[in-house]
């Protein structure tokens, strides 16, 4: 699994919904970014190796839901605008941990507009999808 991470001013920027430390992005910066990941998806699909994908809402619209003395309390948008969450993922099926390592290393030239305030360099994590407990 090939996780993306983002935070709340990250989807406010791309959004365009820019801040003061973060300028908004152009819907051509948008366009860019969109290009760039539909022809990843698709280079994925063509090699057979494309399991799945799925991006995420903005963390603004999660819910937070834990037990305080055993009663369920949940909270709306717990996340600060700078903690980052997960913010997609693409499920590969692929021959080995360090292929996995080559496709997500394409994402570090995902295109961001050059005056774009990142919460923090872009990266990828990639983890193994346990298959059983022997993989744990």
């Amino acid at each position: 699994m090939i996780m993306m991470s983002g935070s709340q001013r990250d989807y406010d920027a791309m959004a365009g919904k820019g801040g003061d430390d973060s300028p908004a992005w152009s819907p051509e910066e948008m366009a860019a970014l969109h290009e760039f990941m539909a022809a990843w998806n698709d280079d994925l699909v063509e090699s057979g190796e494309f399991v799945d994908a799925r991006g995420l809402t903005a963390p603004v619209h999660a819910r937070r839901i834990q037990l305080s003395d055993g009663v369920p309390v949940v909270t709306d948008g717990p996340y600060p605008e700078t903690q980052e969450v997960l913010a997609g993922y693409t499920i590969v099926e692929c021959d080995s941990f360090d292929r996995a390592t080559e496709i997500a290393a394409k994402l570090a030239r995902t295109p961001h507009p050059e005056n774009a305030t990142l919460t923090t360099d872009w990266y990828v994590d990639i983890r193994p999808i346990a298959e059983g407990i022997e993989d744990l």
